[in-house]
């Protein structure tokens, strides 16, 4: 697991100020949620992000989640699975997560459902994540693919449909990355009207947040952004 030095801590307050007054300045047409993508943190940092009113925290590894997560039960901390999804790890998620924004096969979300059941609590909050960009090394359905995908989670007693989630290709100029931003927010309107569900456009992250939210997103997950670029040793 990653160490943020003692010494940077301070920082992430600020970071975190600045980034919720830029959001505050641009969303004056929807509310976004700020999620904190502490994968590579240590529970110390988050505790110092939670400190200064991040209260949703985005995970990409189980068992380093799972760890903190435990090292941190007393904070009323909202986590999000945001990476890719093995089956056999779909109990662990289910039970432990209160969101899962990485959903891209109907096999998956019937494990998570079945799983949620299981644990007897609140159906688990999930997004469709997109392959916008069509980039074959990364995970997500095709646009052609959403609505099924939709139509199934819909169906699933474990789970409820929130909205859909990307993650675009990062070396497109700011042109493309509107036009991409805007076929998911696109997207997003046919499912609101489909799904009364439906309320959240996951998109935008620390390089690109500020367009995400331009193009109507719901919610970004930022991490450089607020804890600072991880070590190549972390």
């Amino acid at each position: 697991m990653s160490t943020e030095p003692t010494i940077l801590q301070p920082l992430i307050p600020q970071r975190i100020e600045a980034i919720l007054k830029a959001i505050d300045t641009l969303s004056s047409s929807q509310q976004v949620t700020l999620v904190a993508v502490s994968k590579m943190q240590t529970s110390d940092a988050i505790r110092v992000a939670y400190g200064a009113g991040i209260r949703h925290c985005g995970e990409n590894y189980l068992q380093e989640a799972l760890a903190k997560q435990a090292d941190l039960s007393d904070l009323k901390i909202i986590w999000h699975f945001i990476g890719p999804i093995q089956s056999n790890k779909t109990q662990l998620i289910a039970h432990h997560f209160d969101w899962v924004e990485s959903v891209d096969r109907e096999k998956i979300a019937k494990r998570l459902s079945e799983a949620r059941v299981e644990s007897g609590k609140t159906p688990l909050s999930v997004c469709i994540q997109v392959n916008i960009s069509h980039e074959e090394s990364k995970s997500g359905v095709l646009e052609e693919d959403i609505l099924g995908l939709a139509k199934a989670i819909s169906q699933y007693q474990g789970l409820v449909l929130r909205g859909l989630m990307t993650i675009p290709d990062p070396t497109l100029d700011e042109t493309e990355l509107r036009t991409q931003f805007r076929k998911m927010k696109n997207w997003f309107n046919q499912l609101q009207y489909l799904y009364p569900t439906v309320d959240t456009l996951s998109m935008g992250m620390t390089h690109d947040y500020l367009v995400a939210i331009a193009e109507g997103a719901t919610l970004v997950r930022i991490g450089t952004g607020i804890f600072g670029v991880r070590e190549k040793n972390k």
